[in-house]
C-alpha cells in the first residue's frame, strides 16, 4: 500500500477535483502533476493513450482513467473512509445517482455552457428537468446524498456546487432558483462547508477568466465550421 500516487489533473477540472476530494477525505498522499491541455506530457500521454485526457491516476506505476472509474478504484484500494455505503441496497442507490450524474446532469449543464441559440434553449430545459429531478427524489430530508456523511455520490454531483454558478454567470442564464430547489441549496452550502472541499475548490474569480475565455473559443470555432 506504500505504493507512490500521482495525480495529472487540470486546476479548474470538476473531474480532476473529484479525485482530489476523494484522495484527501481518505487521507491518501499523492503528488499532483497539473497538465497543459494545449501541451500535454508525454507521461498523460503515455499513461491514457486512448482517450489522452485528464484526470490519471497512477498508482505504483499503473494508471487509472476517468473521474468515477479513479474513486471506485479509490475506493476499493484504501477502504479506510468509505464513500461507498455498506448495506447494498445503499450502494445500488448511490450508483443509480452516479450514473445519473454522469449521464444526464453533466452532459445538459456542460451543453449550457458550450452553444448557444436553440441548442442552449434545450439543454436549458434539459438541465432544469434533470435539477427538478435530484430535489425531489435525491435529497429528501438528507444532509448529504448518502445520509449525514459526505459520500461517493456528493463527490460526483460536485459541479453543481461551483461550476453550475460559473456556467451560470457566463451565459446569462439563472437555473438553480433558491425558492425553486430549496434542497440543493442547503446541500450546496453544506457540501461546501466540508474543510477538504472547502480548501479544494478552485477559485471562482479564475474560473470565470478561464471558462469565458474556452466559451469564446466554443463559439468561434463553431461559427467558422
Amino acid at each position: 500500500m506504500g505504493e507512490e500516487v500521482k495525480l495529472h489533473g487540470t486546476w479548474a477540472s470538476p473531474f480532476s477535483c473529484r479525485v482530489i476530494w476523494a484522495l484527501k477525505l481518505k487521507g491518501i498522499p499523492y503528488e499532483y502533476i497539473e497538465e497543459d491541455l494545449s501541451n500535454k506530457s508525454s507521461q498523460l500521454l503515455q499513461h491514457n493513450p486512448v482517450h489522452k485526457k485528464i484526470p490519471v491516476l497512477v498508482h505504483g506505476g499503473k494508471a487509472t482513467c476517468e473521474s468515477m472509474i479513479i474513486l471506485e478504484y479509490v475506493e476499493e484500494m484504501w477502504p479506510q473512509n468509505p464513500l461507498l455505503p455498506t448495506h447494498p441496497c445503499e450502494r445500488a442507490d448511490a450508483r443509480f445517482w452516479i450514473k445519473f450524474a454522469e449521464e444526464k446532469q453533466g452532459p445538459a449543464m456542460w451543453t449550457v455552457y458550450r452553444t448557444s441559440g436553440e441548442e442552449q434553449e434545450k439543454a436549458v430545459k434539459d438541465t432544469l428537468e434533470m435539477l427538478r429531478a435530484i430535489e425531489a427524489h435525491g435529497l429528501v430530508d438528507k444532509k448529504y446524498f448518502g445520509g449525514d456523511k459526505i459520500g461517493i455520490v456528493d463527490i460526483a454531483f460536485g459541479q453543481i456546487a461551483q461550476w453550475l454558478g460559473v456556467i451560470e454567470d457566463i451565459v446569462g442564464v439563472k437555473l438553480l432558483e433558491a425558492h425553486k430547489f430549496p434542497r440543493l441549496h442547503a446541500w450546496i452550502k453544506n457540501f461546501k462547508e466540508v474543510p477538504i472541499i472547502k480548501e479544494n475548490l478552485p477559485d471562482r474569480d479564475e474560473m470565470m477568466v478561464l471558462f469565458k475565455h474556452f466559451r469564446e473559443m466554443l463559439l468561434t470555432s463553431s461559427r467558422d465550421s
